[in-house]
């Protein structure tokens, strides 16, 4: 009888590895896998014996390749960078040419276009892939972010549209209930061919900085309403369910709303009020600034909130800094409540607006410098569900960049313009209010930053660029001349004339 190979298989049996092969196998697919430690896998194939697909588990890495169909389709849910280099080391002599390997892990976009180019060249195909959604999301459907060889991701494809989180055809809302065994049928999935080479892990790295703004301006309104409005963890909590029924309706409004209601099992007070002030990041966020800064792409926004989980972490400086400096004495507000809750969730829905419209203009200048084509609108389709940013709100980036693919900023869309023309008035006073009682809220400040910047004609660049000009003979454009033309004042000369440069 001859022996029955597996769709797919995965190595890297960690929390995402196990939960994708789950998902996987729950699809029907038959999946191979293998871990570097054998223990984890068998006991991970032995409790889980009854997939619809099956799983079969392999210790040696020549007999797990050796179960594959042709051409062989390998998944990677290994650590970025180094271990990932090393288990492609070590497949790469048991593959044949037109294999495929699938990276999973939340890889740098510069490794991916490396080891798309060099596995090329052994001809074997290389996709990267972002996953994203977490462990529950691996689970029971991701968000899901290919870039590679197109022909390649067309092999991938039947798998990747059946595991992916699936929204609503009309709606565009995540489809919920799946259980083990037992997948979403039906909506539409939550996953596109993004572009060559590492595409598809620029645009996950991009999705991963928005996430940063988006946690960092949710608790920066938590923070105005326990700090200024003085309300406690559950009346917080009972404002974030309410805003989750409107145009903030998210994920992570979502999980805010159930965090800020959960009683602590040591104090039977509020966990949030025990949870140490000190933010963790795994590197996404920073590098999307980076990135930013590189490309002289102004995403102010998710810089300010990496920035603040550095902030965040100097804990011990901060509490004896606040034994020294001093700010604004504490005010106990005395306004009507429920109309400042109204210009918080307004200062909320504006900055989420700026945090995006910085996002997707690094992904803009991003496709020029590395010769891709994005599909923006697509983009923002397969982030309404199984990700960690999966919004309602998405729906209408989408019908912004159905409207005008070449659109320059969301800002400009007919749908945002008018939204943050409604609720710029209460993002200022939220702005202005913060600064005067002295609650910090950058995420904020910089996204209102960020519109009066973009929106106004004239800046004070052009003083900067006198001073460039004076100290360092840097040149400087002319209000009255073509672009393009430059002009130097020759200031140590007493007559201080002007040269064309």
């Amino acid at each position: 009888m001859a022996e029955i190979l597996s769709d797919i298989g995965l190595t890297g049996l960690a929390v995402m590895g196990q939960n994708l092969a789950l998902n996987i196998a729950d699809h029907g697919f038959r999946v191979s896998v293998h871990n570097r430690t054998t223990a984890t896998m068998e006991k991970f194939v032995a409790e889980n014996p009854n997939t619809p697909g099956g799983l079969v588990g392999f210790a040696d890495l020549k007999d797990f390749v050796a179960s594959l169909k042709r051409p062989r389709k390998i998944i990677i849910m290994v650590k970025a960078g180094a271990p990932t280099d090393a288990v492609i080391d070590q497949l790469v002599p048991l593959l044949e040419p037109g294999d495929i390997l699938i990276d999973g892990g939340n890889a740098n976009w510069n490794d991916t276009i490396r080891r798309e180019r060099d596995l090329k060249a052994k001809g074997i195909r290389f996709i990267g892939s972002g996953v994203s959604g977490g462990e529950e999301g691996a689970r029971f459907g991701p968000s899901l972010m290919p870039g590679g060889e197109y022909e390649a991701y067309k092999e991938l494809e039947p798998i990747w549209t059946a595991i992916a989180a699936k929204v609503d055809p009309d709606t565009g809302r995540p489809l919920t209930g799946a259980k083990p065994g037992q997948p979403i049928k039906g909506g539409v999935p939550c996953c596109t061919y993004i572009g060559p080479n590492g595409a598809g892990h620029y645009v996950k790295m991009c999705h991963n900085g928005i996430e940063y703004g988006d946690m960092q301006m949710i608790a920066e309104a938590y923070w105005l309403m326990t700090q200024y409005l003085g309300m406690s963890a559950p009346e917080c909590s009972e404002v974030f369910a309410e805003w989750n029924q409107g145009v903030l309706d998210s994920f992570l409004i979502q999980i805010t709303a159930d965090i800020l209601q959960q009683k602590d099992p040591f104090t039977g007070g509020y966990l949030v009020d025990y949870i140490l002030d000190t933010a963790g990041q795994k590197g996404t966020g920073k590098w999307t600034s980076v990135n930013a800064l590189d490309m002289g792409v102004p995403a102010n926004t998710i810089a300010e909130s990496v920035f603040a989980r550095f902030m965040s972490a100097l804990k011990d400086e901060r509490v004896a800094a606040s034994k020294v400096l001093q700010g604004p004495p504490p005010a106990k507000f005395e306004g009507d409540r429920k109309e400042f809750l109204q210009a918080i969730h307004d200062a909320l829905y504006c900055s989420k607006i700026c945090s995006y419209a910085q996002g997707f203009q690094l992904m803009r200048e991003a496709q020029k410098e590395y010769n891709w084509t994005l599909k923006f609108g697509e983009i923002a389709m397969i982030w309404r569900g199984g990700c960690i940013i999966r919004a309602r709100f998405l729906q209408k980036i989408k019908e912004a960049f159905d409207r005008d693919a070449n659109l320059a900023n969301l800002l400009l869309d007919p749908y945002f313009k008018g939204e943050i023309d409604r609720c710029q008035s209460n993002w200022r006073r939220v702005v202005a209010e913060a600064a005067l009682r002295g609650v910090p809220i950058p995420a904020f400040s910089s996204a209102l930053a960020y519109y009066d910047g973009y929106r106004s004609e004239r800046l004070p660049a052009n003083l900067i660029q006198g001073q460039r000009d004076f100290f360092g003979a840097h040149t400087f454009e002319r209000t009255d001349r073509p672009r393009g033309k430059f002009f130097h004042i020759d200031w140590p000369e007493p007559g201080r004339p002007i040269l064309e440069a």
